[in-house]
């Protein structure tokens, strides 16, 4: 992921991708890529070139295969409970990046509010909002109103 942030601040083109990022490699990563190397020479498998290839080269070694099963378990278990509707929202947009999930805004509308408390969702169903913004700044109204009736 930060790779990928210094690749797109510094407009670096694809071809160009995959070599940077192997020269940074020390350590056990190092060591890691020399044997990857190796091993597909003895097998007679094409070399890694690109950076897709060499990004999922490193998710086989460094991602456990169970990862996406227990964060997309964790996305649909996902209760706001005693978070902050703000913490609930980040949470949730988290899990949807590291599930890899883009869907239909509606979906996650959908998703957003059944997983709010129901006294906030209760109210907030009963107002008009354009978008996911709209609906997560409406949550945060209700619940500081709520939050200023307890006190």
């Amino acid at each position: 992921m930060k790779v990928e942030q210094i690749f797109t601040c510094h407009q670096v083109g694809e071809e160009r991708k995959f070599p940077l990022d192997t020269l940074a490699f020390q350590g056990q990563a190092m060591y890691w890529w020399t044997t990857l190397v190796r091993e597909r020479r003895l097998h007679n498998d094409a070399p890694i070139e690109y950076w897709n290839d060499l990004r999922s080269a490193m998710r086989r070694r460094h991602i456990p295969s169970y990862y996406s099963r227990e964060i997309m378990d964790k996305l649909q278990r996902l209760q706001q409970k005693n978070m902050s509707v703000e913490e609930y929202r980040q949470k949730m947009e988290l899990y949807l990046m590291r599930a890899g999930i883009r869907e239909e805004e509606r979906l996650t509308i959908a998703r957003f509010l059944s997983g709010l408390n129901f006294d906030i969702r209760d109210r907030v169903e009963l107002l008009p909002y354009r978008d996911l913004c709209d609906l997560v700044q409406l949550c945060i109204r209700v619940e500081q109103q709520q939050l200023r009736k307890s006190s």
